[in-house]
């Protein structure tokens, strides 16, 4: 670590107001001083938004222009407002709210339900799939549990657009939404599901949200106590906002206009849970008089790698492509990006290892490097292959740091350490506050090295060493700290949620890669079907995917390697082709179709062909223990092996095949005289429609399927697959 890189880790907080604007560019300058009416930010990938309204907010306060308890700053993730608040903090903006929506809703909700309601707030559920599976047994609605997942995915979409079950299937036709199934039925399950909530006493996510718009609407002395507490209000990610959540804010202002939204449109990814870019768009038809700077300059990533990001989007169509900010790179030039073709995903994965080990090797930091994906299904074969190349990884998306069992026990050895030091035989040599947290952390089950392989142990030895390497950065920082001072950096982490960076490669999805950025960036899959996803069929859903992956190019700083594989498994049929988003923009691939030609050069490697190394890596995989595919929790149960995943994890599976392969099934057995199950079971229907087989060796890998029903119907399984109409309906098969 650098003393720069220190600088940044624990900056000095400024001695000043004045102090709190140098180093803004004029327009992030702009947006810290312009503190009265609405104002709206349109800031690029990049360009330092959280650092403009986090400084917008630090140089209000430390001028006396806002008081910190009046100050209201909502985003849409615990990561986001955790730094935010941790910004602040070194900002020297102590005091001000940094929230989620729901966070901020519930704590207003459990301070005033006594008053408002009377009584106390009732529990809050953490999944509702129970409950609509309850309701769905209640109207003798049989779901399998994909619809079951789908259909709490209509009701939560519904809560958020403050649609009502009367009113479900016409909006949802009006919104263009393809329901699982018939929308009266779904109308009927989620009054049922309503029904049941009201019965057992419990709300939901979206309630939080529902009964805090109600009490503010029908109290006003309750709105006005809350509009008395907050004057000042900042909305970061406002592309993201759902109806409801505006309506919330809303409330919350009342009459009033300081208001200060932040967003992009170009970054719109998650309209499916009701999200939409209008309100950011309208922002100045509500509110003509607004304050607008555009953030273009690009600090984060090097003008190669914004090249391609304006170039997909010059591409786009629709609304938010109309507002498109072209983006200016601020750094010095780098390498182009690097596109690579692989015979099949194995093969893709075990070279995208490669060049992470070499990358490593060569001193780039692991936690530096990342390999985003479309679907957590994917995530797999990577932990596989950076597990055989020895590539320490981190999964995105798992517990927070500070809620880990290891770091909660770490934390009070530290506490105790700090308090009772002096009585430990374990301190006696240790010299200065690194080498304290060394030997306090060598009882929890910290090494100087890491511990081999991958799993649990190796996941509780990156949060240690994560510990120990804040303690490097701090003690650098801080001269003559001790341990009770790290003690109190670590608790002000903990309620701010900024966590330390864990040393190992990250392995994430697109949509929780929101946000985050890396020096080098691996964008894996980016083939037809993947990277626009199969069942992405309207222009909008098509546009929502080009921005999913124009959000997975803007991640990267230094290196961009994009890659895709011909088929699915080795040997498997060469039928897919790079993704059409990449038309015109990687060589070879002819002219850009969109407003703008923006050819991008760049090499063409050709990745190494199946066998081999990538046929050592999947028996290796095929010898380890099952796991799951999402989550990666070991799996024992038979269904769930067959599946390959646990059976309370999203499913990928493609919807329109697991229908067809039911009917055929039916009518295999309707001829054989034989219940279903004989034919095929449930779960390896299932199986079969999320990995959709694209020949037998594939097919057979598949449990459930043996050589006697290979020979028998692996023929018609395989054309339903491929999307063969009338497959073993109308023969005797």
């Amino acid at each position: 670590m650098t003393a720069a890189t220190h600088s940044t880790l624990f900056p000095q907080v400024p001695d000043s107001a004045d102090a709190v604007l140098e180093g803004l560019d004029p327009e992030q300058r702009e947006v810290a001083t312009a503190l009265r009416g609405p104002v709206c930010v349109l800031a690029g990938a990049g360009t330092g938004k959280t650092r403009a309204i986090t400084h917008r907010i630090a140089y209000g306060v430390r001028a006396g222009i806002l008081q910190p308890s009046s100050v209201l700053a909502v985003t849409f993730t615990n990561r986001a407002a955790g730094e935010m608040r941790g910004r602040l903090r070194q900002l020297g903006a102590v005091g001000v709210q940094a929230r989620t929506f729901h966070s901020a809703a519930l704590r207003q909700l459990q301070y005033f339900w006594p008053k408002a309601i009377g009584g106390s707030l009732p529990r809050l559920v953490d999944r509702k799939i129970q409950l609509v599976a309850d309701a769905a047994a209640a109207c003798r609605i049989r779901l399998d549990r994909g619809e079951l997942r789908d259909a709490t995915a209509e009701i939560e979409w519904s809560k958020v657009t403050q649609t009502v079950p009367a009113d479900y299937a016409l909006a949802a036709a009006k919104a263009g939404r393809e329901a699982p199934r018939d929308p009266a039925e779904i109308a009927q399950l989620y009054s049922a599901y309503e029904d049941l909530k009201r019965g057992r006493g419990v709300i939901d996510f979206e309630d939080v949200l529902l009964l805090t718009v109600a009490v503010l609407q029908d109290r006003h002395d309750v709105a006005e106590q809350v509009r008395a507490q907050y004057q000042h209000f900042v909305v970061d990610e406002y592309q993201d906002v759902s109806p409801l959540q505006q309506r919330l804010l809303e409330l919350w202002l009342g009459d009033r206009d300081d208001l200060c939204v932040v967003g992009d449109a170009s970054q719109t990814i998650y309209s499916f849970t009701g999200a939409t870019p209008d309100h950011l768009l309208d922002f100045r038809e509500r509110h003509p008089g607004a304050t607008v700077v555009k953030l273009v300059r690009d600090y984060r990533s090097t003008p190669q790698v914004v090249h391609l990001a304006n170039g997909l989007l010059a591409q786009a169509r629709g609304r938010a492509a109309d507002h498109r900010l072209e983006l200016v790179s601020q750094r010095p030039a780098g390498p182009e990006p690097v596109y690579t073709e692989y015979t099949d995903e194995p093969a893709e994965a075990e070279g995208a290892a490669r060049r992470i080990r070499e990358l490593i090797d060569s001193g780039v930091p692991a936690a530096e490097i990342a390999v985003l994906f479309r679907t957590n299904s994917q995530s797999e074969t990577y932990e596989q292959a950076l597990a055989d190349a020895g590539v320490p990884y981190q999964l995105r998306g798992a517990e927070r740091f500070f809620d880990r069992p290891e770091v909660r026990k770490a934390g009070s050895s530290l506490r105790a350490a700090a308090r009772f030091g002096g009585n430990d035989s374990l301190l006696d040599d240790a010299v200065d506050l690194p080498s304290q947290v060394r030997a306090v952390l060598s009882g929890e089950g910290w090494t100087p090295q890491p511990p081999a392989g991958s799993g649990a142990v190796r996941e509780r030895w990156e949060s240690l060493a994560a510990l120990v390497n804040l303690a490097q950065d701090f003690a650098a920082a801080r001269a003559g700290a001790t341990l009770s001072d790290l003690v109190t950096e670590l608790d002000e982490r903990a309620g701010a949620q900024h966590a330390p960076t864990v040393q190992g490669v990250t392995l994430a999805s697109l949509h929780s890669a929101k946000g985050l950025e890396w020096d080098v960036v691996f964008l894996v899959g980016v083939a037809e079907g993947m990277m626009p996803i199969t069942y992405a069929k309207t222009d909008e859903q098509i546009e929502e995917e080009r921005r999913l992956l124009y959000v997975g190019v803007t991640r990267a700083r230094e290196r961009l390697h994009l890659s895709w594989a011909l088929a699915r498994s080795p040997g498997g049929r060469p039928s897919r082709r790079p993704s059409r988003f990449l038309n015109g923009l990687r060589p070879g691939s002819g002219t850009a179709g969109g407003r703008t030609a923006a050819g991008g050069p760049g090499g063409v490697e050709r990745g190494s062909g199946r066998g081999g190394a990538a046929t050592a890596v999947l028996r290796r995989t095929q010898r380890t223990p099952a796991r799951c595919r999402v989550c990666g929790r070991t799996l024992t149960d038979a269904g769930e092996m067959k599946l390959m995943r646990c059976e309370g994890c999203p499913s990928d599976m493609d919807e329109g095949v697991y229908e067809r392969l039911r009917e055929w099934r039916a009518i295999q057995a309707g001829r054989s005289g034989q219940p279903a199950f004989c034919v095929f079971t449930d779960k390896t229907l299932m199986a079969i429609a999320e990995s959709v087989p694209e020949d037998e060796r594939e097919l057979a890998r598949i449990p459930g399927v043996g050589a006697r029903k290979l020979n028998r119907y692996g023929a018609d399984v395989l054309a339903i697959c491929a999307g063969q109409d009338g497959v073993g309906f109308d023969d005797d098969g």
